[in-house]
């Protein structure tokens, strides 16, 4: 039977399901739409519409509900968010006394296929194996001698080229960017769930100081969420510990996160903050070949991708990159003089109406 696009199954490919499930022949006898949507024909039915199902097997009958979520703007426009609430319910369900049991969970193949996770304890990603150097590690060797190589401008142009290249594909979608706003707030890879993880006695990063700059982004929040023409292609986590260079113009990327659209700004300052944490820790301010690279990079990126806003984007994306290299958890042998001067960082660049990055050394000073 042909699907039809909008079906989530049909009622063979259903049974085929059911009877595995079973370890019997299982026939459907009845489905009938649940909720408010009025009953139909199958191919009517689409995703987040539940579904009961009368079914016999074995001389027995039961009842079950076949459950989807569709997608909406509250956290589930993406396969990957539905997956996660209805994981979530599979584990939970049969925790808490007296909820209806689950049975299964698994997923609609692209074919239309059922497949079941219920074994499932942890997931995985196979991916393949790319040879390269990491980005780093340049930065690593430029700390360490100071000396400048031919290559290290050359790298940091291929950046900006590949940076320019993908931000270049545009998708101007108002749910899509608000998400992408929000979620650098609130996610627990986000400003909040990184001022979550401080610890209560930190002295350089108090309490109350993270409050006030949590409250900070809050207003920035409201002051970016409706650019939705910036919304674009990303890679999303794009610091040297996930470029590896196969050649000064060649690179391979890793571990791309947050989803395929967010705001260029992301992948700009993941970048560059590097230059300034990197010079903090050769010499205790921003300045030599660190600040070079920096420059280059803001002054190349600002020029071939012709975008003027993302100056007026960036500080709150740079608060939060500050904050996770100021963080114990993740950078624990930074001095403190150098997580002092990130902590500043992140609170001053939230002051400002415009990024500028001419003014770093300013940025960094206690306020």
């Amino acid at each position: 039977m042909k699907l039809q696009k909008e079906t989530p199954f049909v009622p063979e490919v259903m049974e085929a399901y059911l009877t595995e499930l079973y370890e019997a022949p299982v026939t459907i006898q009845e489905i009938k739409a649940l909720g408010e949507v009025d009953e139909a024909d199958l191919k009517g039915f689409g995703y987040g519409h539940p579904l009961l199902l009368r079914i016999a097997y074995a001389d027995q009958t039961d009842k079950l509900v076949f459950h989807t979520l569709a997608g909406d703007k509250f956290g589930h426009e993406r396969p990957s968010d539905r997956a996660r609430n209805i994981l979530l319910d599979y584990a939970n369900f049969n925790k808490l006394p007296h909820h209806v049991p689950a049975l299964d969970v698994g997923t609609v193949n692209e074919d239309g296929r059922l497949t079941t996770l219920r074994h499932f304890h942890e997931f995985f990603l196979l991916t393949r194996f790319v040879p390269g150097q990491l980005y780093a590690k340049d930065l690593q060797r430029l700390g360490q001698t100071g000396e400048l190589q031919p290559c290290d401008k050359t790298r940091v142009n291929t950046l900006v080229n590949y940076l320019v290249k993908i931000h270049q594909q545009k998708n101007p979608d108002p749910t899509g960017y608000r998400r992408c706003i929000r979620d650098l707030l609130g996610l627990g890879e986000g400003i909040m769930g990184i001022t979550d993880s401080y610890e209560a006695n930190d002295e350089l990063a108090t309490p109350a100081r993270l409050q006030a700059i949590e409250e900070k982004c809050i207003a920035w929040r409201w002051r970016l969420k409706e650019k939705s023409d910036r919304l674009s292609q990303i890679h999303g986590d794009f610091h040297p510990w996930n470029v590896l260079f196969q050649a000064d113009e060649q690179i391979a990327l890793l571990d791309r996160s947050r989803g395929e659209w967010g705001e260029p700004a992301d992948d700009v300052s993941a970048m560059t903050i590097n230059y300034i944490l990197f010079a903090l820790q050769q010499d205790g301010r921003f300045t030599g070949h660190f600040q070079q690279l920096f420059e280059q990079f803001w002054q190349q990126y600002m020029q071939q991708s012709g975008d003027k806003g993302v100056t007026a984007v960036v500080p709150p994306f740079f608060t939060w990159r500050a904050l996770v290299l100021a963080n114990p958890i993740w950078y624990p042998n930074l001095d403190r003089a150098v997580r002092a001067a990130l902590l500043n960082f992140a609170e001053n660049v939230l002051a400002v109406d415009r990024f500028e990055p001419g003014k770093v050394n300013t940025y960094l000073q206690s306020s």
